[in-house]
């Protein structure tokens, strides 16, 4: 292997270059680019209109909205000045389907996919992901699939990235050292790299030749991937035999230095009705598919059940083989039960596999059974535990959960059956990277997302330029790598001689060999007050681990060093002359460092010299909806000058305290205020500590548009806010919620603010 110090420097060299193309510029809170749909370009079968059948739809935007049915599209033009990912949403109303209505996408030509647009009978966004534009004019499309919807705006916007930064915390508190050292490597390039990966072949097939898929990369690239993919298929309680999957694990990660990743094609007996527990099954007469058995999945989970000791008997032999593994100090990127939800749906009714066919529960259960048989009845923790995931609406509901879920994967098929650009014959190099960052949402961006298995593996450019953070590839054994309709060689040998892509060669020592630990600062929260007579500079202490202070950053600023602060080997000191620049509220200021993790410095600024007012403000409310769980939810708001002079609306602050009960990207809607919805502001932040009924508040405001509430006045205004996948809240267990009244009463769990001071409730 070659000197890891040596491959640093070129990682580094890589990351700095990747910096510069992942650096977003500041941009105004306005979108980039927003069209009336009336504006785009229409075929004849759509129509402009105000009203559908008689009935007005008020709330759009524009002289109208466009009505789409089963047929017609909508075609309009966006020019952006660099290449790169661009958000795409829509604003909307489809009240004929529960079920959600299909339309299809097309950037440039090329089809993004299908989208199913949720049923609201109010006008909503809906998000079609991240797509690439280049540098110029791009033509965006929307076509009706089952059509049947209406259309106010359509918005392009930059794409607002997650930063990918990913904890090592195993969910298994009782990791063995080196799956430890693994799981901080995999977090420490996720983002900057993408490991290279490759299936062997199981089954002794190649005709025994395990190396062919490996070798044919080293002749065409002069690199072997970093991974290498097994399956423990074979160890089973039917055919059972000793393939060798066992020993090419331990060859491959202790005496070629590489990283294992496994998956579990177990098989069932076709006529599971006649088997008798024990008994010799040929291979031909087993399967894993679920048309081709009368295995009853929802037994598998309960205890007692044929289907249950069978199941068990499975995990026995699996667990036999993970022992070896444990023994020799070889860590897993273990696959169970994988692409459970096929094509999609809840009850199974898209299953590939056996284990899927009695839906998404069940599957949970059955996740959940093999987790805890293998980490607490087995004593196995040399296993990273990966879940494959689709991005179907309702894929969420397969997810296993964070707590038994270490890696969220995707298998990439598009060059044949997935794609939709028209194209045959010819390798898809997309990056997906709509789909990746969906990934990342599911798990609100705290599990790495990785592409466990693909048939075309991506491009570089395209990688690159879509910011696709994928954590590795794995092709498919056989014609899927070797096949040039599937693998352009080209780009294979651009991609792993390139120093984006880690090979086996490139790999530090896992087995002695712990990456650098991060560095550390001290305190990680404190608080700045703006009055004059009480500001003071803030000292910070670094824990350095072999690091060096890189830059400090506060949103899209870098602080200028010596201006804004100073800094020595063991501390910063952030001057004062700054700070008093921070906006009132919590602000992050970020510590970048020369390797490992970045570290948050919270800051808290307050300005004890502005003076809180006596009274003059009382905040009454009611909700709208006071069901316990919603996918909505809507608070509505009155407040009242109670003082005896007027107050700018500028300077006032609301905040509606609640638990978002599964972290997602979310939306807010001023359906109503008697300032004007668009004097509305909202921001929705996340509490750096989550306290009881609360982990985000909503905080309202207003524009200067807004004018003056004068002793007496009132102002109301009616909102609402959703997550992005629709899923619900618990409102039981929300600070604010108030389910006991139907009309406007003082309520002191939402709090109110004049120029950053309370003035009125009690903050949680």
């Amino acid at each position: 292997m070659t000197n890891w110090l040596k491959k640093a420097s070129a990682m580094l060299l890589a990351f700095t270059l990747l910096l510069g193309l992942m650096t977003a510029p500041v941009h105004a809170d306005t979108p980039l680019f927003t069209i009336e749909s009336e504006d785009a370009q229409l075929t004849s079968d759509l129509q402009v209109v105000t009203e559908i059948y008689g009935q007005h739809k008020p709330g759009f935007s524009g002289s109208g909205f466009v009505w789409m049915q089963n047929s017609g599209t909508m075609t309009f033009t966006v020019t952006v000045l660099e290449t790169g990912m661009y958000a795409i949403s829509t604003r909307y109303m489809q009240e004929l389907s529960p079920d959600g209505r299909l339309q299809y996408l097309t950037v440039n030509g090329v089809t993004k996919g299908s989208y199913m647009l949720p049923y609201t009978t109010t006008w909503s966004n809906f998000d079609f992901g991240f797509h690439k534009l280049n540098q110029g004019t791009n033509t965006i499309q929307l076509k009706a699939g089952w059509g049947f919807a209406y259309f106010d705006t359509f918005t392009v916007d930059y794409a607002n990235l997650d930063p990918l930064d990913v904890e090592p915390v195993l969910t298994d508190p009782k990791a063995t050292p080196e799956t430890q050292l693994l799981m901080n490597y995999l977090t420490e390039v996720y983002g900057n790299h993408i490991i290279s990966g490759q299936q062997e072949i199981y089954g002794s097939g190649n005709d025994g030749n395990y190396e062919l898929e490996f070798d044919w990369i080293y002749n065409l690239t002069g690199k072997y991937p970093a991974i290498r993919g097994f399956d423990f298929m074979n160890y089973n309680p039917l055919y059972g035999w000793e393939d060798g999957t066992t020993d090419r694990v331990i060859d491959w990660v202790n005496n070629r230095g590489g990283i294992a990743t496994a998956s579990w094609h177990i098989n069932v007996p076709r006529n599971f009705t006649t088997y008798q527990l024990g008994e010799f099954v040929d291979w031909k007469d087993a399967t894993y598919k679920p048309t081709e058995t009368n295995f009853n999945t929802a037994n598998a989970v309960i205890p007692g059940t044929k289907e249950y000791q069978y199941v068990m008997m499975t995990i026995e032999d699996l667990a036999e083989q993970l022992q070896i593994l444990q023994d020799n100090h070889v860590p897993v990127i273990f696959r169970p039960y994988h692409e459970a939800e096929g094509n999609g749906g809840l009850n199974g009714e898209g299953a590939w596999f056996w284990w899927a066919s009695a839906g998404a529960e069940v599957y949970k259960q059955l996740w959940d059974l093999l987790y805890t048989e293998l980490t607490e009845t087995y004593g196995l923790h040399n296993l990273i535990w990966t879940y494959n995931s689709y991005v179907y609406p309702t894929s969420p509901a397969w997810y296993p959960g964070d707590d038994q879920v270490d890696i969220v994967g995707y298998d990439k098929y598009n060059t044949i059956y997935n794609r939709h650009d028209g194209l045959s014959g010819v390798p898809n190099e997309d990056a997906i990277t709509s789909i990746f960052y969906q990934l990342v949402d599911l798990t609100g961006g705290t599990k790495m997302v990785a592409m466990t298995e693909n048939d075309t593996v991506p491009s570089l450019q395209n990688l690159i330029e879509e910011k696709s953070g994928w954590l590795y590839f794995c092709p498919w054994y056989g014609e899927h790598l070797m096949s040039s309709a599937f693998n352009n060689p080209a780009t294979l040998t651009t991609l792993y001689q390139s120093d984006y892509v880690i090979t086996l060669d490139e790999l530090p020592n896992l087995k002695v060999d712990a990456p650098t630990p991060s560095a550390a600062i001290s305190p990680v929260s404190t608080t700045f007050d703006k009055g004059v007579s009480q500001q003071q500079d803030i000292s910070v202490t670094l824990t350095l681990k072999g690091h060096q202070l890189a830059s400090i950053t506060h949103g899209n600023y870098t602080l200028q060093s010596g201006e804004d602060y100073t800094a020595s080997s063991a501390a910063v000191v952030l001057n004062k002359s700054y700070l008093s620049t921070l906006p009132l509220g919590p602000n992050a200021i970020t510590f970048h460092f020369s390797g490992g993790k970045n570290a948050v410095l919270t800051v808290n600024v307050v300005d004890s010299s502005v003076p809180i007012p006596a009274g003059g403000l009382a905040i009454q409310t009611f909700n709208g909806s006071t069901s316990t769980s919603t996918n909505g939810i809507s608070p509505k708001f009155k407040i009242v000058n109670t003082g005896s002079t007027s107050i700018q609306l500028s300077d006032v602050k609301l905040r509606y305290y609640y638990t978002i009960d599964g972290e997602k990207a979310q939306s807010f809607w001023c359906d109503w205020a008697s300032i004007g919805s668009a004097n509305v502001t909202s921001n929705f932040v996340k509490l750096a500590n989550p306290v009881t009924g609360a982990d985000y508040y909503l905080e309202i405001g207003f524009t200067s548009s807004a004018g003056t509430l004068n002793p007496g006045q009132s102002a109301e205004i009616q909102a609402r806010f959703s997550k992005a996948d629709w899923s619900n809240y618990n409102q039981a267990n929300d600070y604010s919620f108030k389910a006991s009244s139907s009309q406007f009463a003082d309520h002191e769990q939402v709090t109110g603010y004049i120029s950053g001071q309370l003035v009125w409730g009690i903050e949680p």
